[in-house]
């Protein structure tokens, strides 16, 4: 039996994945961060087939709306390559502290690592039509107004709410609507 009820189920068809950081550590308030994960997403886009529709990364998680052949792989990578790049990037610039609590915060079966950056699983939802497409949209997008960081969506830097407005974003999207 598999770890989590939300499972990709179906690639021909976007899924609304949550990524949240292991004891919710506040590591998006880094820009550098942020940009390792965005070139992920830029790297998937163009050589894994990644149809990214909408997106918001806060300052402990992120969601994102997304489709590809293999959307499962494309989550695993993302996750496996982003923890390794962040997690180089806490060491080289001795954020000690930060990297104390992911390795105190380590499940204990990952023997195989000194830490652990993203909790597991990724909390994947089907959207299967506009309707729910534009609910999920606007959940994402409305995220930072709800926690009182922005009075727009297109405020955010770090969503894809710029894109929706006919404003350039940090990365392309595939419009659904």
């Amino acid at each position: 039996m598999g770890r989590s009820r939300y499972v990709i189920t179906d690639t021909a068809q976007p899924h609304f994945l949550t990524c949240t950081v292991m004891e919710w550590l506040p590591l998006f308030n880094r820009p550098a961060l942020v940009d390792i994960l965005l070139d992920c997403w830029r790297h998937q886009q163009a050589n894994q087939g990644l149809r990214l529709y909408g997106y918001v990364v806060l300052e402990n998680h992120l969601h994102y709306l997304a489709q590809a052949p293999d959307l499962a792989k494309c989550v695993s990578s993302f996750k496996s390559y982003t923890a390794r790049q962040m997690l180089d990037h806490l060491e080289q610039r001795g954020a000690d502290s930060t990297l104390q609590r992911l390795s105190f915060a380590k499940r204990a079966h990952k023997q195989d690592r000194e830490y652990q950056l993203w909790q597991e699983g990724n909390h994947a939802e089907l959207v299967c039509t506009a309707e729910v497409m534009r609910q999920k949209l606007d959940y994402i997008h409305l995220n930072p107004v709800r926690r009182g960081y922005v009075d727009l969506p297109e405020h955010w830097r770090y969503s894809s709410a710029r894109n929706y407005q006919g404003q350039p974003g940090l990365i392309e999207i595939d419009h659904w609507l």
